[in-house]
């Protein structure tokens, strides 16, 4: 069994099973993981989230903020906005149990016999891994609850700025999704600056790119969300896979075991 991590699909059915062919991936011997972002801009979102979820325990999925825009559509009374290709899954005869699905997946994964976390926008520094997974498993429950259309109506907002331990609630459940699917630029005391999405070089005063402070252990860290990143990080600690697939750039996949990365250009 190989295990390959996938970046950002972001609805690109085409592209993913031309990257796919190319490892000759088969679902009865490997497993793909996803750094979220299934779905949304693309032009086969419902395909997409179609194939992901028949892969049944072949898929090891995290949410990122485009699939949690979805059930905020879905669940939570927003409406799609003006580049959304989300139309097709809310429309589908199947809507109920894709939907379903979708809100059983995490916000991280750690895999401890690799020492590997898998989140859609990363790791902050202020948090060891430990304490990620137990904030990631608090909002899944949410997720997953009859409280989900209130969670998904209030989801959207930048504040709070930073984790405390004494947060509530709303407040709570907000910063911790916005590390976990939205996070680029931190300060050191854990302020996100949310509103900035170039390249790492660009970082706000005040702030760095997340991966760019030390932490207390040696974990590895794929994640997407960053397109401008190229997957240029710096470290081998801190795995990029979002290439810009849905923008005209590459669609990036990584054998977990062997770190190979293996290209499909979507230009």
């Amino acid at each position: 069994m190989t295990d390959y991590a996938i970046g950002d699909i972001q609805g690109c059915y085409d592209r993913l099973r031309d990257v796919l062919a190319k490892v000759d991936f088969s679902p009865s011997r490997d497993r793909l993981w996803v750094a979220g972002d299934l779905i949304n801009r693309g032009p086969a979102s419902l395909e997409t989230l179609r194939y992901i979820e028949r892969l049944g325990d072949s898929a090891v999925v995290v949410l990122g903020n485009h699939d949690l825009h979805l059930l905020a559509v879905a669940l939570g009374g927003h409406r799609p906005k003006r580049k959304d290709t989300l139309h097709d899954i809310l429309e589908a005869p199947d809507h109920d149990r894709l939907i379903h699905w979708l809100r059983q997946q995490r916000l991280c994964v750690f895999d401890a016999e690799r020492n590997l976390l898998m989140a859609h926008a990363g790791l902050p520094h202020i948090w060891s891994v430990e304490q990620a997974v137990t904030c990631a498993r608090e909002v899944e429950r949410v997720i997953r609850s009859e409280e989900a259309g209130d969670y998904f109506s209030q989801m959207y907002g930048n504040q709070p700025e930073r984790w405390c331990d004494t947060l509530r609630g709303m407040d709570r459940w907000r910063v911790i999704t916005n590390y976990f699917t939205r996070m680029r630029f931190i300060a050191g005391d854990g302020r996100l600056e949310l509103a900035t999405k170039e390249a790492a070089d660009h970082s706000p005063a005040g702030f760095a790119p997340w991966f760019s402070y030390p932490r207390q252990d040696d974990v590895r860290v794929v994640f997407g969300h960053w397109a401008a990143l190229e997957g240029n990080t710096g470290s081998d600690r801190f795995i990029g896979l979002d290439t810009g697939c849905v923008w005209g750039g590459a669609l990036t996949m990584m054998n977990l075991d062997s770190g190979e990365k293996i290209h499909c250009d979507c230009g």
